[in-house]
């Protein structure tokens, strides 16, 4: 995702390569695993959200509120998750939702055995579903030691990939699945960041719809700060604040003394429960 993960040139070539966020009310009864749990009410946020590499110093996030985003994303783990978080505490969760930010929660989890570049954990195969069980206890285990509570979305992020080679395709729905499904009997919402070309789009499309996320991250990088208009699946998919859009990617960005290059997002969808 954006240079967190890849080069910007990289980001590009690979997106070119490839191909150029209901889970409230109904939403819930929609998806599997679920019937017997009691789930705390959603929290959502609608407006802009940005992401960043690392979680920016409490300092800076405190001279950023109040102007253009309401909302940011942190990478709360994953063996993929491509920058040290020294600032990503419970304390710092705290400390600026006191103040007002709402929180995004993403998880590099396993990418793809036929995605190009080195990553540190990929599926096959074989290990997918076991990978996908393993990373999302990981990911509840690190969201609630950050006071990220039950009842809250993490976001599996998933880079783009080949979604023709047949064989990693099912892998990476292998994995995706059993991941929410882990995420769910935990009490925990399940999201999906990935590219209109590929990623998403294999979620989106995919005939079986059984444990997939409820929640869908989208990049397009179209500077089209919506959520509906270039909403590029079915129109009745992801209905219900349930959808992102990462429509601008390494903008620099100053407010109040402090740069930080961002991914410029959309929201209409869930966010971290914290108080």
């Amino acid at each position: 995702m954006s240079s967190h993960r890849q080069s910007k040139k990289r980001r590009y070539v690979t997106w070119g390569v490839a191909g150029a966020a209901v889970l409230a009310g109904a939403g819930i009864a929609a998806q599997t695993s679920m019937a017997a749990t009691t789930w705390p009410a959603q929290k959502t946020y609608t407006g802009r959200a940005f992401d960043t590499c690392a979680a920016p110093s409490l300092a800076a996030m405190k001279a950023w509120y109040g102007g253009l985003y309401g909302a940011a994303a942190v990478y709360i783990g994953g063996k993929n998750r491509g920058c040290a978080q020294p600032n990503l505490t419970a304390s710092w969760v705290k400390s600026v939702t006191t103040v007002g930010w709402k929180l995004i929660p993403l998880y590099v989890g396993a990418q793809p055995s036929c995605q190009t570049g080195s990553n540190p954990e990929k599926m096959t195969t074989a290990n997918a579903a076991s990978l996908g069980t393993a990373d999302a206890t990981d990911a509840v285990t690190k969201a609630a030691a950050l006071g990220m509570k039950a009842g809250s979305p993490i976001y599996l992020d998933m880079e783009a990939y080949d979604t023709t080679n047949t064989s990693c395709n099912n892998a990476v729905l292998t994995y995706v699945r059993a991941f929410d499904k882990q995420l769910r009997a935990k009490t925990y919402r399940a999201g999906f960041y990935g590219f209109t070309s590929s990623s998403a789009k294999a979620i989106a499309n995919a005939t079986d719809k059984t444990d997939l996320p409820g929640n869908l991250w989208y990049a397009l990088w179209d500077k089209k700060n919506t959520t509906t208009t270039d909403w590029p699946f079915g129109a009745t998919q992801y209905t219900g604040h349930s959808r992102a859009h990462q429509y601008m990617v390494n903008s620099k960005e100053t407010r109040g003394g402090y740069t930080i290059t961002v991914d410029r997002d959309a929201w209409d969808a869930p966010i971290a429960i914290t108080g």
